[in-house]
C-alpha cells in the first residue's frame, strides 16, 4: 500500500483573487487560470488555489470559507536573505522574523508577513 507523501495544494478563501494573486507573483510565484475560470498561484511542485469568497460556485468547499483564516509556511530554496531582500524590494513589511523555528524537515529560519486578507504567510529557509 502506498502513503502519503506530501501536500499538492491549498485553498486560501479571498476577498479580491486579483490582488491575492498579484501580492503572491510579487514573491515569485506564478498566476494560472484554470479549469473554468478558477485561479492559482504556482511554485515548483505546489499550489495555492485562489477562491473568492463572495459567490464562489466552487463546490466542495471548506465548512467556513474566510478570508485571512489561514497560516501558510512556503519554503525557499536558498539563503533567508534573499527572501528579505526580495520583501524589501517589492515593499511587502516583515511583521516577525528573522526567527529560528522548527520544520517539516528540522531547524529553518523564517519571516512572517501579511498578504491582502491579513493570512500568515511564513517564508523560511533551511540554509538559515
Amino acid at each position: 500500500m502506498g502513503s502519503l507523501t506530501g501536500i499538492d495544494h491549498l485553498v486560501l478563501t479571498v476577498a479580491d483573487v486579483a490582488a491575492s494573486a498579484a501580492f503572491y507573483e510579487r514573491l515569485g510565484l506564478r498566476h494560472e487560470t484554470f479549469g473554468e475560470g478558477r485561479h492559482a498561484v504556482v511554485g515548483p511542485g505546489f499550489k495555492l488555489n485562489l477562491h473568492p469568497a463572495a459567490g464562489d460556485p466552487i463546490e466542495p468547499r471548506a465548512a467556513r470559507p474566510t478570508p485571512g483564516s489561514a497560516d501558510v509556511c512556503l519554503v525557499h530554496d536558498g539563503p533567508l536573505a534573499e527572501i528579505v531582500a526580495l520583501l524589501d524590494d517589492v515593499g511587502v513589511p516583515v511583521e516577525l522574523g528573522p526567527v529560528r523555528r522548527t520544520g517539516a524537515r528540522g531547524p529553518m529560519t523564517s519571516v512572517y508577513v501579511r498578504d491582502p486578507d491579513r493570512n500568515l504567510v511564513e517564508l523560511c529557509s533551511y540554509e538559515g
